[in-house]
């Protein structure tokens, strides 16, 4: 696939604002970085979820709305407005870019990125990941998660070290993030939950 990049990086950058594009390109680079580790042969496919996870992000709530009754996107009346994105998101980019660019591998990556889900894909993992502990992020829990993971990866040699590390490390996100939505009172997304019980008792394994 040849892909288009400045083309790419210019609709997202028009509809971003400068912090948040900065953003958007340190977890395209960071997808880059967990690719090589983990989809070497899926790094363009990686980079280009990285670009556009965030495509709909600065968009308004009466606009995230529309575009859930445009694309059919069932949303309960609890869901937090900031959830909405990656919903929104990930068909907004299909629209824009087309199905050759953005296709089902894609689409779920950055329809996932904030909630995660049972059975997510390593591809839909990575692009989770990469949102965490691009080095941009300062929060603490980013940061205390981006140093679990790389202190881990260190010294993980085989694939299956790899993948037990990266098992963990998911795990422990959705634990910080569901203490941290308890702590605040928040509402907590059913697929936050599924993701962290899915962590929690499955064994991971490279996919084919």
């Amino acid at each position: 696939m040849n892909y288009d990049w400045e083309l790419i990086k210019s609709t997202v950058k028009s509809l971003q604002k400068e912090k948040r594009y900065k953003h958007t390109i340190g977890v395209a680079n960071e997808a880059l970085n967990l690719g090589k580790i983990f989809l070497p042969k899926k790094l363009e496919k990686l980079y280009l979820a990285g670009l556009l996870h965030d495509i709909t992000k600065d968009f308004e709530k009466t606009e995230q709305l529309r575009l859930c009754e445009k694309y059919g996107i069932e949303i309960s009346i609890n869901i937090p407005p900031k959830l909405l994105h990656a919903k929104t998101g990930a068909n907004f980019a299909k629209e824009k870019f087309s199905t050759e660019y953005v296709d089902s591998e894609v689409f779920d990556g950055i329809f996932y990125h904030t909630t995660g889900r049972a059975n997510m894909s390593i591809f839909e993992m990575l692009i989770y990941l990469a949102d965490y502990i691009e080095d941009g992020r300062t929060f603490e829990d980013c940061v205390v998660l981006r140093k679990f993971f790389y202190d881990k990866i260190k010294f993980s040699k085989t694939m299956e070290e790899k993948l037990e590390t990266l098992r963990k490390t998911m795990l422990f996100s959705f634990d910080l993030t569901i203490k941290n939505l308890i702590d605040e009172g928040k509402i907590i997304d059913a697929d936050t939950i599924e993701s962290r019980n899915y962590f929690l008792t499955t064994k991971l394994l490279m996919e084919e």
